[in-house]
């Protein structure tokens, strides 16, 4: 069998300081900050899905009413209106 070449160096006794290990003196960044996460509120949330529904489909009516009065020949130019 093959015995360990002998270094020249001393090993590191870490129990024997008094202070203990040596503390790291790379500087590092903080940790980051963690983000507390959001909480949705369900009900609040379909409550806007129903809203953004209801708006949609009034402004479809809307369009597709605009688009056959024109087709038909309507304007509003053929309107005056007097205060």
């Amino acid at each position: 069998m093959a015995s360990p070449q002998p270094t020249g160096k001393q090993f590191v006794n870490l129990a024997a300081t008094d202070a203990g290990p040596r503390v790291s003196r790379i500087r590092r960044d903080p940790p980051p900050v963690i983000k507390a996460p959001v909480v949705i509120d369900v009900a609040e949330r379909e409550q806007w899905a129903v809203v953004f529904g209801v708006l949609t489909f009034a402004l479809a009516i809307f369009v597709i009413i605009v688009a056959f009065a024109i087709y038909a020949g309507w304007s509003p130019a053929q309107y005056t209106i007097e205060a």
